[in-house]
């Protein structure tokens, strides 16, 4: 199985992204970040099918929120280096590139 390693600015992208949904309404906080589950499990199940958007960085969008997942992807490692806004500016990732 693929490792899933979460960089700590991603860590911080979704703890800041939780905490705001959870202040708009109890729960959704949760539902955020089951999403979020959802999706690094699909991104670890095959993480070549997520198109490139910048260099060997990958997006998968997040269902019912307007976020992203930017990974790399290598053997037996999936590397997440965001979890943001879809409408926030690519200077914000690209800086962690």
């Amino acid at each position: 199985m693929t490792r899933v390693v979460i960089s700590a600015e991603a860590q911080d992208d979704l703890i800041a992204a939780f905490e705001f949904y959870e202040e708009r309404r109890e729960g959704l906080g949760q539902r955020f970040r089951d999403h979020v589950d959802l999706a690094m499990g699909r991104i670890q199940a095959a993480p070549e099918r997520y198109p490139l958007v910048y260099r060997d960085l990958r997006r998968r969008l997040v269902e019912r929120f307007p976020y992203a997942i930017l990974y790399r992807s290598f053997p037996g490692l999936i590397y997440i280096v965001a979890v943001m806004h879809a409408k926030r500016s690519p200077r914000r990732w690209k800086r962690r590139s």
